[in-house]
């Protein structure tokens, strides 16, 4: 139907998360509209990705360096650690403006149904992290049974160091409806609640 070449850029366009046949060739048929300077811009981003951008050292969260801005920043409080599964949850807190502590990012969940075990996510580094200035990690794993199953085995390791082992609070959204949510969230919600 298409010559073979935009063919192919269709199918890579697919490769995304939620990009059916339909959105990658109205995607496809767009670059056609881009000039030539565009296209090179787009093309300099992929070699940057490929080349330059890496996971951090110390923290495992992206960087174009061998250190994240995060992990290079000594005004952020070096006694706090807060365990998140992805990147995009580092830009999820930063993006609050209430969380000025260091990130671990573990790069995936424990998932015994996916075959994903402690060991082939970023937990053995966060150990060593661990010394006498760190006073709290914080656990910010998602509300899901695997991040849960992983917040768990964390914090179990985390018996011996002395160090506090909180996790986010969980509940309903702002303008959430309790018929709406479902069990585990409203438990979590009433074992949550504050004194007003």
């Amino acid at each position: 139907m298409y010559p073979k070449k935009f063919e192919n850029l269709i199918e890579n366009l697919r490769k995304f998360p939620g990009v059916g046949i339909k959105s990658a060739e109205r995607y496809a048929f767009e670059m056609l509209k881009y000039s030539d300077e565009d296209i090179d811009n787009f093309i300099q981003s992929l070699e940057d990705l490929k080349n330059d951008i890496r996971t951090c050292s110390i923290c495992g969260n992206l960087s174009d360096g061998e250190q994240c801005d995060v992990c290079k920043d000594h005004s952020r409080n070096q006694h706090m650690i807060a365990i998140v599964q992805s990147p995009k949850d580092v830009i999820a807190l930063e993006k609050t403006g209430q969380y000025h502590g260091l990130y671990h990012v573990l790069n995936g969940v424990i998932s015994t149904t996916k075959g994903i075990m402690p060991e082939d996510i970023n937990i053995a580094s966060l150990l060593p992290r661990i010394d006498d200035q760190v006073n709290e990690i914080l656990i910010a794993t998602n509300p899901t049974i695997e991040g849960e199953t992983t917040a768990l085995y964390i914090a179990k390791l985390l018996t011996d160091k002395d160090v506090e082992v909180t996790r986010l609070a969980h509940g309903l959204p702002m303008g959430g409806h309790l018929d709406y949510a479902d069990e585990l969230t409203l438990i979590k919600a009433i074992e949550g609640r504050k004194k007003l």
